[in-house]
């Protein structure tokens, strides 16, 4: 019965040491002989890397972006000879005062007013033209807030957009937003799936990154479609 338990240590023992030597020594020593590079019999490394996903809801990114560009909305309201209110926006493009509105929201015969940070201020019109629809106005204010211009040549059909205006509240001025997608585009017009009240007209459109696509007009049926940052740009010689 010893001797069996003595026989049975042993081969313990010397299979440990046997599995010590192969793993250390002897396997170590056959893969490195060519036999084993061209089957490929050694076992290839393993590489971990670790992936990090960063997801930015769109939400949030929307809510973020109008924040950062309600500031450059002005008011604007303007009482015809014929008695009736004009309310409307319109966009700050320079930090010395120059701006865009629309042509149909202003106009040198009428008393216009516009408004900047709730306050309103003195201005003069440069020029209008009623075939863009676009009047470029001059109010005496400095270090004024602006965004960046879009570039039209990257949108999308499909992309979310925002308009950010002005209403005119008994309390006071207020903004007011919306967002939809991209319909249509071309050069002179972008086309979105918004419907607002036409006292949004000269409101701006931005993308998704606050940059400013256009100013809006709203058709008799309500559809919002702006006229394109490049348009803007020529008409202020910016």
């Amino acid at each position: 019965m010893l001797k069996k338990i003595l026989k049975i240590t042993g081969v313990f023992i010397l299979g440990v040491f046997g599995g010590i030597f192969a793993d250390q020594i002897l396997w170590p020593y056959f893969i490195e002989r060519p036999l084993f590079y061209q089957y490929r019999l050694e076992q290839p490394p393993i590489f971990l890397t670790e992936k990090k996903e960063i997801t930015i809801q769109e939400n949030v990114a929307i809510t973020d972006a109008i924040e950062k560009v309600e500031k450059v909305i002005v008011g604007v309201s303007t009482k015809t000879k014929t008695g009736e209110t004009l309310e409307g926006s319109g966009l700050i493009l320079t930090a010395d005062g120059l701006a865009v509105t629309l042509a149909e929201l202003v106009s040198k015969s009428s008393t216009s007013s516009i408004f900047v940070g709730g306050k309103l201020v003195s201005f003069q019109i440069l020029k209008r033209d009623l075939k863009e629809n676009l009047a470029l106005i001059k109010f005496d204010e400095s270090n004024l807030p602006t965004c960046s211009f879009a570039d039209l040549g990257k949108i999308k059909l499909g992309e979310r957009v925002f308009l950010v205006g002005t209403i005119f509240k008994k309390t006071g001025l207020g903004k007011i937003v919306n967002e939809g997608i991209i319909k249509t585009f071309d050069e002179n017009s972008i086309q979105t799936n918004i419907l607002e009240e036409d006292n949004l007209a000269g409101s701006s459109m931005f993308d998704i990154e606050g940059n400013v696509l256009g100013i809006n007009t709203i058709d008799k049926e309500g559809r919002v479609s702006a006229i394109p940052v490049s348009k803007i740009k020529s008409f202020a010689g910016l």
